[in-house]
């Protein structure tokens, strides 16, 4: 009996193995465009994985860096047409759905639904799986890896005297309309501070990726923006909707009031031009530890909130990060590649990337801080303060948060570039032209009256309409 359960077990661990064979290992090649500290985490994973499963299994990763998400984009679409020079189309890589709907139409991604059973689905959390599900048929292309959401963080040094100066309490930062009202507060804080200096108020609030205030900001006012049914995308701009997000946004930006001035909000906190900033998860770790002023600097504390909602809105979070598809190539290859990626999702293997990036894990199982704990114990881990922080937020309100990503659709991308700069580049050239008018002696209002009124909003929202409507390719 003994030796019939040894056999048995010895065929199923034969049968485990697939198409591949220890004697003959298959080597893939990934391209992501994780840097610094995230690149250096993925690649000491890919390591463990080729000397212990991948070398007991049959299979060798090499992981490559492309530099930033646009140059990894390009890289594929080079590969993909057979641009002279560039390299062969790697067997994994970091994708974005956007990028991957388009490479699916190519019919270059394999289909991934064969390699996992059902029960291995229902383990990544439900809206992950769905997103990935960009074929036309509904089959899965793109395998969660890692996400992301937003949070709000803030520079709780300076904002202690404030608070207490001006009455404002981070309970009024839940919604975005009280977030505004702070700000305004702030200005005038700020502002009163010189008295000898009119006007010299400063910004409080900015953020990142505008594209999410839009997709996000529409879905909690009960408006999905790009409502996409068989691959067909219905354009939703209602016009009130719009003018809540725009008063919301744009006339703070107007005003001086919110701000937007280095690459990311991060810098821009670290350079003291603002105290908070809605962004990634992943912009914990940027979060700076001092504010540097012209006349000296001065070291900051922090307070990680929830993304502030839209007031009365529903409590909608943007879901976000890259996911990872493999390319069409043979049964073997495919079958192999879905195997790294079963074990680097693999809860223990997925926060040990998280406690580093500040990325989401995919299991449900590992979406807890019970597990984040259990991880960073058993493993010995060293977490940065912010990092986790971010991560036990995120998990604490997860379960009254619905998390959202529009589905793909032909032109996406061209689409989501005009939520992301069309309202941000009028707002900071409308800016500085109230600056201009205030430097010539204007007020604040004065200067600022016509950018804010009805009719600057009607004619921004008819221009939004059409640029979208171009984009769309409609």
């Amino acid at each position: 009996m003994i030796l019939a359960a040894m056999l048995a077990a010895a065929l199923a661990g034969c049968g485990d193995k697939g198409p591949l064979d220890p004697k003959d290992p298959v080597s893939l090649t990934v391209w992501h465009y994780y840097n610094g500290s995230q690149q250096a985490a993925f690649d000491a994973l890919v390591e463990e994985f080729n000397d212990t499963v991948g070398q007991e299994r049959g299979i060798y990763v090499q992981s490559y860096s492309q530099g930033s998400v646009s140059d990894l984009e390009s890289a594929v679409r080079d590969a993909i047409s057979g641009k002279v020079g560039a390299d062969a189309m790697p067997d994994i890589f970091s994708s974005y759905a956007d990028t991957a709907y388009e490479i699916e139409q190519a019919g270059a991604l394999a289909d991934l639904s064969g390699y996992l059973s059902q029960e291995e689905l229902d383990r990544y959390v439900d809206s992950y799986i769905e997103e990935g599900r960009i074929a036309a048929d509904g089959t899965l292309r793109i395998f969660p890896t890692a996400k992301s959401t937003e949070i709000m963080m803030l520079n709780k040094t300076d904002w202690e005297p404030f608070s207490e100066a001006a009455g404002v309490s981070l309970e009024d930062l839940r919604t975005m309309e009280g977030v505004a009202a702070a700000a305004k507060a702030y200005y005038e804080w700020t502002d009163g501070l010189t008295p000898d200096v009119p006007g010299d108020g400063r910004a409080f609030y900015g953020r990142d990726a505008l594209a999410n205030y839009f997709i996000i900001g529409m879905q909690q006012l009960g408006v999905e923006i790009f409502q996409v049914e068989n691959g067909e995308m219905t354009l939703n701009t209602p016009r009130e909707e719009l003018r809540r997000l725009w008063e919301n946004y744009y006339v703070p930006m107007v005003k001086g009031y919110f701000g937007a001035y280095g690459s990311f909000r991060s810098d821009d906190v670290k350079t003291g031009d603002i105290l908070a900033y809605t962004g990634s998860t992943t912009s914990a770790m940027y979060f700076p530890d001092q504010v540097e002023l012209d006349g000296g600097s001065h070291a900051i504390d922090y307070i990680v909130m929830p993304a502030p909602v839209f007031a009365g809105g529903r409590n909608f979070a943007v879901q976000q990060g890259a996911g990872m598809v493999v390319s069409k190539s043979d049964q073997r290859r495919e079958y192999a590649s879905v195997e790294f990626l079963k074990w680097f999702t693999q809860a223990e293997n997925n926060l040990r990337f998280g406690c580093v990036s500040g990325y989401l894990p995919v299991l449900k199982e590992a979406n807890s801080t019970e597990k984040l704990d259990q991880v960073i114990a058993e493993q010995g881990l060293s977490v940065s303060p912010k990092t986790y922080d971010c991560l036990t937020t995120i998990f604490g309100g997860m379960e009254g948060t619905t998390l959202y990503t529009n589905k793909s659709f032909a032109n996406g991308s061209a689409a989501r570039k005009v939520l992301e700069y069309n309202l941000a580049d009028r707002a900071a050239a409308d800016r500085a032209a109230v600056l201009e008018a205030m430097a010539q002696g204007e007020s604040l209002e004065e200067a600022s009256a016509d950018y804010v009124s009805d009719g600057a909003f009607e004619d921004w929202y008819g221009a939004f309409c059409q640029a979208l409507n171009d984009a769309a390719g409609r």
